[in-house]
C-alpha cells in the first residue's frame, strides 16, 4: 500500500541528509495521500544509513498506525496537525538545520533582504511564538504543530512554506515531500544569507514590498512566468 509515496517519503530523508540539513538523525520528512488520508513518515531514530522505504509508517489523520513495523518520528503529531489544516500541503519537513535553527533560537524570523529569498517566500519567514510550560507538558508535539497554524491565521501557507519554532527549528512544507525539501534547502540558504546580510550591514531592513511581490508571484503566483510550461 502506498508504495510510490513510501519511496518518495524515503529519497526526501535521504535528501536531507545529501543536502546536510539533517545529522545524525534529527530530522524527519513525511507525505500524505489525500485520497486515503494516509501520512507516510520516517521512523523514529532510525539510522539514515541503512532506512528503506519498507521502514516507513504509515499513520491515520488521527495518528493511528496502519502500516510498518518500526515506530513514527517522534514529531508526528506536529505533521498530522499541518495536514489537517492546511489542505494544500502534500509533504512536510522538519530539520534542525544550522542557520536556520540558529534563527529560531534567537527567536527572530528572517527578515526578507533580497530577492532570493522573495522567491521563496513572500515576506518574512514567520517566528511560531514559544510555548508554555503547559503545553510543553501536554501533548508537546501537537502543541507545536497547533502553534504554528494560530500563527499562520490570515496567512496563506502556500505563500509561506516555512516557519521557525522559536528555540526548537525549522518546518517547511509544500505540495508535494519533494517541494517541501525544496523548500528546506532554500530555507537554509536564505538563512545564511540574511545573517551574513546583518554582519555586512547591522541596520539594513528589508527590501520593498513591490519588489517582494514581483519576484515571488512571478515564480508562483495565478500569472507565473517562471520556468517551462
Amino acid at each position: 500500500m502506498l508504495d510510490e509515496l513510501k519511496q518518495a517519503v524515503l529519497k526526501a530523508n535521504l535528501d536531507l541528509v545529501k543536502h546536510r540539513l539533517v545529522i545524525l538523525t534529527w530530522g524527519n520528512a513525511s507525505a500524505i495521500d489525500r485520497g486515503t488520508n494516509r501520512v507516510v513518515i520516517k521512523p523514529s531514530g532510525l539510522s539514515y544509513d541503512t532506512m528503506r522505504a519498507e521502514d516507513m509508517a504509515v499513520v491515520t489523520l488521527d495518528g493511528e498506525q496502519v502500516e510498518g513495523e518500526c515506530r513514527p518520528s517522534v514529531d508526528l503529531a506536529t505533521h498530522l496537525v499541518l495536514y489537517r489544516h492546511f489542505p494544500k500541503i502534500g509533504g512536510v519537513v522538519h530539520t534542525h538545520s544550522r542557520y536556520a535553527t540558529a534563527w529560531a533560537q534567537a527567536e527572530r524570523p528572517i527578515p526578507c533582504f533580497g530577492t532570493t529569498h522573495a522567491d521563496l517566500c513572500h515576506g518574512e519567514v514567520p517566528l511560531v511564538p514559544g510555548l508554555t510550560d503547559d503545553e510543553v507538558a501536554c501533548d508537546y508535539e501537537r502543541s507545536i504543530g497547533a502553534a504554528i497554524v494560530r500563527r499562520f491565521a490570515g496567512l496563506d501557507p502556500m505563500h509561506y512554506p516555512a516557519a521557525l519554532a522559536a528555540n526548537h527549528g525549522p518546518f517547511t512544507w509544500g505540495r508535494t515531500v519533494a517541494d517541501a525539501v525544496e523548500a528546506a534547502v532554500a530555507l537554509e540558504e536564505v538563512a545564511r544569507m540574511a545573517l551574513d546580510t546583518l554582519r555586512l550591514a547591522p541596520d539594513h531592513g528589508p527590501i520593498p514590498d513591490y519588489l517582494i511581490d514581483k519576484h515571488f508571484l512571478r515564480k508562483h503566483g495565478e500569472n507565473a512566468y517562471y520556468g517551462q510550461r
